[in-house]
C-alpha cells in the first residue's frame, strides 16, 4: 500500500512539471534573438568619442585626438561629428604652449566657420580671444597680441551678441583696453617729461578720446593741459578745454579742485559735473578690489598686464585707435573751407597726388627754371610788389601789429646756432709733393745727332 502511493506522488509530481513547461515554453519553443546594437552595447561612434573625452581628461592629448580623427573620418554622418571637432580644438588649448594655443585657434575658427548657428560657436570665439588675452604682455611691451584679442573680443560681440559669453567679451574688453590706454599714456608721459609737448599733448588726447573708461583718463587730461599751457597763448582755449573736462566727466578724481583753480585763474566757466559720470565713477570705487601683497610683490615675474584697475561697467569702445594730426601742425586754407565748396572740401587730412606736371609749368616753358633759387626770386619780387608808404599811412600798415607767435616744435632746443668744428691739422705729416711733368714746348721731329769725326 505504501508503495502504491509513493508511485501515484511520483506520477503526479512529473505531470505538474510537465504542465508548467509546456505553459513556459521552455522545451517546444524556441529562445528569441536579441539584437546587440539595442540593448547591451552602444554605438561605435559614441564609444570613440567617450574614450577620447576620458583622454582628454587624463592629460593624454595625442590619443584622443587619434581616436576623435577616426571618428571625424570613418562617421561622417554621425550626430557626434561637430562636438568632436569642438573636442579636438580644447585638447590643444589644455595642451597649451605656443605651438598648443596656435592650433586650437585654427581649430575654433574652423568650427565656427562649419557650424556658426550652434551654441558652441559663440564658445569658440570666447576661446580665441582668452587664447590671445593669455599672451598678453606688459603695457610698456609688445601691444601685438592685445591689439589681436581686443579684435577677437569685438568679433563676438559683434557676430553673438546674444550669448552667455557676451557678458565676459566685454569685461574682457575693458580690461585689454585698460592695458593699451596704459601703453600709450607711458608713452604720451615720456614726451611731456622730455618737454616735447605737441608730442605729448597729441598722445593724451587720442588716450582720452578712445579709452573714457581708462583708470588714468583724469591724469592724462592733466598733463595734456600743462602741456597745451606751455604751447603758447594760441592754445588757451585747449588748455581751457582739458580742465573743464576733468571737472565735468571725471568729478571724483583728484585734480577736480586743482582743475577749478586754473579755470578761476583762466576767468573761464566752471561746468557742472555730469551725474552719470558722478554714478559711474562711485561705482568703480565701491567695487574696486585691490591686490593681495603677494600678487604686487611678485607683479615682476607673470607676463600679462596688471588689470586691477581696470572698470567694471560702461560700455567698452568698439572702434580702434587711430593716429591723429598734432594740434600745432599748421591746416590749409583750402582745407578750412566749408564742405563742397572749393578744394578742402574733402577735409585737411585727405592727400591728394598729381602724375606729371602740369603743362602750363615753368619747368616746361624755362628749362633754366631748376637752377633758379627760390630766394632769390622771392627777394627780388617783394621790393616791386610791396608799395611805398609814409607818413601816417605807414602806421596804420597791419607790419605795425606783433607778429603772431610761432608755431611750437617738438625739439627743445636753446636757439644758438651749432657751430661746426674744423678737424685740426697734424703739425708732423710732410707735404705731398705734386709731380712734375715736363711738356715740350713744340711738337718738332727730333734731329739725329752725328758722332764726332775720327782723328
Amino acid at each position: 500500500m505504501f508503495l502504491f502511493r509513493q508511485t501515484l506522488m511520483t506520477k503526479v509530481a512529473l505531470g505538474a512539471l510537465f504542465v508548467a513547461l509546456t505553459a513556459s515554453g521552455g522545451v517546444f519553443k524556441k529562445k528569441k534573438y536579441e539584437n546587440p546594437i539595442d540593448k547591451d552595447t552602444q554605438q561605435p561612434d559614441k564609444v570613440l568619442f567617450d574614450k577620447a573625452v576620458k583622454d582628454i581628461e587624463k592629460g593624454r592629448y595625442e590619443i584622443a585626438r587619434l581616436s576623435l580623427n577616426v571618428l571625424i573620418n570613418t562617421y561622417d554622418t554621425s550626430e557626434f561629428l561637430a562636438k568632436a571637432k569642438l573636442a579636438v580644438a580644447d585638447s590643444w588649448f589644455r595642451e597649451g604652449g605656443s605651438h598648443g594655443l596656435a592650433q586650437a585657434e585654427a581649430e575654433y575658427k574652423d568650427f565656427i566657420l562649419f557650424y556658426p548657428t550652434m551654441e558652441e560657436a559663440a564658445e569658440a570665439q570666447n576661446r580665441v580671444c582668452t587664447i590671445h588675452f593669455k599672451q598678453m604682455e606688459k603695457a610698456d611691451r609688445d601691444t601685438a597680441q592685445a591689439l589681436r584679442a581686443e579684435q577677437e573680443c569685438r568679433q563676438l560681440l559683434t557676430q553673438f551678441p546674444n550669448s552667455k559669453f557676451a557678458p565676459l567679451a566685454d569685461q574682457k574688453l575693458r580690461e585689454i583696453q585698460e592695458a593699451l590706454a596704459e601703453g600709450e599714456s607711458l608713452v604720451a608721459a615720456f614726451y611731456h617729461k622730455r618737454g616735447s609737448n605737441p608730442a605729448a599733448a597729441n598722445r593724451f588726447a587720442g588716450v582720452i578720446v578712445q579709452y573714457p573708461l581708462y583708470s588714468g583718463a583724469a591724469d592724462a587730461l592733466w598733463l595734456q593741459a600743462d602741456s597745451y599751457s606751455k604751447m603758447g597763448k594760441n592754445f588757451r582755449g585747449k588748455t581751457g578745454e582739458a580742465y573743464q573736462k576733468i571737472v565735468r566727466d571725471y568729478p571724483l578724481s583728484k585734480w577736480v579742485d586743482p582743475a577749478k583753480k586754473k579755470l578761476q585763474e583762466m576767468e573761464m566757466d566752471i561746468p557742472q559735473p555730469d551725474p552719470v559720470a558722478v554714478a559711474r565713477m562711485q561705482y568703480e570705487k565701491e567695487n574696486y578690489v585691490r591686490s593681495g601683497m603677494l600678487k604686487r610683490s611678485t607683479a615682476f615675474l607673470t607676463r600679462g598686464p596688471d588689470v586691477s584697475h581696470a572698470a567694471k561697467s560702461g560700455t567698452p569702445a568698439m572702434t580702434t585707435l587711430k593716429p591723429s594730426i598734432p594740434a600745432s601742425v599748421p591746416i590749409p586754407v583750402e582745407a578750412l573751407t566749408p564742405a563742397g565748396t572749393g578744394a578742402g572740401a574733402a577735409g585737411a587730412t585727405d592727400v591728394t597726388i598729381s602724375t606729371g606736371v602740369a603743362k602750363d609749368s615753368s619747368l616746361d616753358s624755362k628749362p633754366d627754371a631748376r637752377m633758379t633759387p627760390p630766394t632769390a626770386s622771392g627777394a627780388a619780387a617783394a621790393p616791386a610788389a610791396t608799395p611805398a608808404v609814409s607818413g601816417a599811412a605807414a602806421a596804420a600798415t597791419p607790419q605795425a601789429a606783433a607778429a603772431p607767435e610761432p608755431l611750437p616744435m617738438n625739439h627743445t632746443g636753446n636757439g644758438k646756432p651749432v657751430k661746426r668744428k674744423e678737424p685740426k691739422k697734424d703739425k708732423k705729416a710732410k707735404p705731398v709733393a705734386t709731380p712734375v711733368t715736363n711738356t715740350p714746348a713744340a711738337t718738332t721731329p727730333a734731329q739725329p745727332t752725328t758722332p764726332p769725326a775720327k782723328q
